[in-house]
């Protein structure tokens, strides 16, 4: 069994675009989305647009649930510059939108063969502003993990790809298609975004597990063409983090 992991596309059709085509090389039997797709990108609708037209299952993230509530947006720091393109995006979709976001879960199992299943959530099962790092403490991970023992965890969130053993459980991070972080993020520090489409593939057969984590290029003029274009707030910083990487 093959299985396709997306995460944190953020408005970047671009990059989705690319990592499918990617993936139409390398198969899979199954999608799994873990959300955060629309927001803080150029393209939301087109996003949501293509994923509506997706075999996949959908998990909530955190900018997913912002976008059904907008008052939740206080709740985690994203900082002014986000806050103005959050509502930008929000004001980009319709009520059949709303409707898809709705029908993003909180996390999912998917059975594997002879027994085992994979837990896929946003953050954590516990919260999906959760933040699962290779730094995060066992005591932690035993709070976010509370009440699943899977031996296969995979999730999004961070931005960051990882894979890591914990306490003999593999736990499986995708990175981002749309803002791959070069570094954790930390309130009040500008992320730098890497430049390129991160996406995942678990295969399990006989009882093995591989994990590919994947790096994607994508037409970064294309990209910078859409956001010079669009009426979006502070598409000139976002250009410009992703501006930082390269030097």
């Amino acid at each position: 069994m093959r299985i396709g992991l997306i995460s944190d596309i953020h408005g970047n059709f671009t990059a989705l675009e690319a990592v499918l085509a990617n993936m139409n090389v390398h198969p899979v039997d199954l999608l799994v989305c873990h959300g955060d797709v629309a927001t803080i990108g150029p393209q939301p609708k087109q996003v949501l647009e293509k994923l509506k037209g997706l075999d996949c299952t959908f998990i909530m993230g955190n900018h997913d649930a912002t976008l059904l509530d907008m008052s939740k947006i206080r709740h985690y720091q994203i900082g002014p510059n986000l806050t103005a393109t959050v509502e930008w995006c929000a004001q980009k979709l319709d009520s059949s939108d709303l409707d898809f976001l709705r029908s993003f879960r909180p996390y999912v199992q998917i059975p594997l063969e002879d027994g085992p299943s994979l837990l896929c959530y946003h953050g954590s099962p516990q919260s999906n502003t959760d933040q699962v790092l290779a730094t995060t403490t066992v005591i932690e991970l035993a709070r976010q993990f509370t009440g699943h023992d899977n031996r296969f965890l995979a999730g999004g969130h961070t931005h960051i790809q990882m894979m890591r053993q914990h306490e003999g459980r593999l736990i499986i991070n995708p990175g981002s298609v749309g803002s791959p972080f070069k570094t954790a993020f930390k309130a009040g520090i500008r992320p730098v975004l890497l430049p390129w489409a991160e996406y995942g593939i678990i295969e399990y057969k006989d009882g093995v597990m591989s994990v590919d984590l994947r790096r994607v290029p994508f037409d970064m003029a294309v990209y910078a063409k859409m956001l010079k274009e669009s009426d979006m707030p502070n598409r000139d910083w976002r250009l410009e983090m992703y501006a930082q990487s390269q030097k």
